[in-house]
């Protein structure tokens, strides 16, 4: 039988250059194989295929715009699968910026151009990463399928012609000298493990955010003593109906409304630099924590939703994200994000800022202390609050009227329901 494969869903993304055809005819391939990677002004990634079978024709070339459901092949083979089946998309790959890439320590060949790149299997973008950083593509061996240079093996060669220890380091990125690479087998038997490819994808955005991003924490605590006795009657209701009522849960109707009020700490800033957008929409991220890495889920439109509708999408969300089975629509568009590290302890922490939002919030784990009530000691629950924001957008001041609004609307219930 014969089969088209198409574009699955890919977010936000549409009319995507297609900038490698990674297959050919008569090629068998397997279901999840990717077949071609897109490259947009923002990322690339790899389309995966959504069936098995022998390769009969390929309906896209190199340069051609597609979007979701644009037929890619023409599959033929009894394994094949159904077109329909959404395939998991892998994560956009976010390329570190310009400046932010090393150079080779050791003098290096010229920086090659694409026609001296002519016979190497890469894409545009690992291309153009290893003209900036001086490393010869055609003396690499690809590690990709079907012997494609990835990112990681340019990076590899580039730290394989890092200087000895106590050599002239080489300028990183932003004039930054890059850790020097150590031999650890001198002290002791070690062991390469390869990090899982949430955490690949994720940690160049992360550095990314942490050097343009002006940090800075805000900590505070909120009284939760009477509101974890009402969560705990309604998490015993809810678990006789197969879901779970948590604290974030709360947390997030607190914080909608806490963002309602100081509407800056919602935003994100122009790309100008001189403006902020004002969102009108609360989308909330939340850090969910799976076998293979942190990922990052969204809850849409939390401001018209209630807390039973919330504790629902966050139970479905997680368990879509420990299963691998997030889509890329669910972990876009959100305009503030939450890090609840309340399961496993802590007393405080600095989140990053997950760019282009300005501010994340960070849970620890509750505890009882002693609160002074103006005549006595007595004991309450008491939840660490860990705000970190972009200072350029919002300043100290403003952070600390946020968190004293957020304890407010968490130290009283009414409020919450208003």
């Amino acid at each position: 039988m014969t089969i088209e494969v198409k574009v699955p869903d890919i977010g936000d993304f549409d009319e995507v250059p297609v900038v490698t055809v990674l297959v050919s005819v008569g090629d068998t391939i397997a279901v999840e194989d990717a077949i071609i990677e897109l490259e947009s002004d923002k990322a690339t990634m790899e389309v995966p295929s959504s069936a098995a079978g022998v390769v009969k024709e390929i309906k896209v070339a190199e340069g051609d715009k597609v979007s979701e459901g644009s037929v890619v092949l023409i599959v033929e083979g009894e394994d094949a699968g159904s077109a329909d089946e959404a395939p998991k998309t892998e994560a956009p790959k976010t390329e570190a910026p310009k400046e932010e890439a090393p150079k080779a320590a050791a003098p290096a060949p010229a920086p090659k151009t694409d026609a001296g790149f002519s016979k190497v299997h890469a894409s545009p973008s690992v291309r153009a990463f290893a003209r900036r950083v001086e490393v010869d593509l055609n003396t690499l061996n690809g590690s990709g399928r079907k012997g494609r240079i990835l990112r990681e093996d340019v990076e590899k060669a580039l730290k394989s012609a890092a200087p000895a220890a106590g050599g002239a380091p080489a300028q990183g990125g932003m004039g930054i000298p890059p850790i020097p690479a150590v031999d650890f087998s001198k002290f002791g038997p070690v062991e390469d493990v390869e990090m899982p490819r949430i955490k690949k994808i994720s940690g160049p955005a992360l550095h990314r955010s942490w050097l343009n991003i002006p940090h800075v924490t805000h900590n505070d605590e909120a009284d939760i003593t009477e509101l974890d006795k009402y969560r705990k009657e309604m998490d015993t209701q809810a678990k006789e109906e197969g879901y779970r009522v948590t604290l974030l849960s709360f947390v997030i109707k607190a914080s909608v409304s806490a963002l309602k009020q100081h509407w800056e700490v919602n935003s994100s800033i122009h790309s100008d630099g001189d403006k902020l957008i004002k969102k009108d929409f609360y989308n909330i991220g939340f850090a969910a924590d799976t076998p293979n890495g942190l990922m990052v889920p969204v809850i849409k439109d939390a401001d018209r939703k209630g807390l039973v509708e919330i504790s629902k999408d966050l139970m479905e969300l997680s368990k879509a994200a420990r299963e691998g089975n997030l889509k890329s629509k669910d972990m876009q568009g959100a305009t503030f994000t939450i890090s609840s590290l309340g399961g496993i302890g802590g007393t405080s922490f600095t989140p990053i800022v997950n760019a282009p939002e300005v501010a994340i919030l960070g849970l620890t784990r509750s505890k009882m202390a002693p609160v002074w009530n103006g005549s006595e000691f007595e004991p309450r629950l008491m939840q660490p609050l860990s705000l970190s924001y972009d200072h350029r957008a919002i300043d100290g001041a403003l952070a600390a009227r946020f968190c004293v609004t957020l304890k407010g609307l968490l130290g009283d219930m009414r409020k919450l329901m208003w």
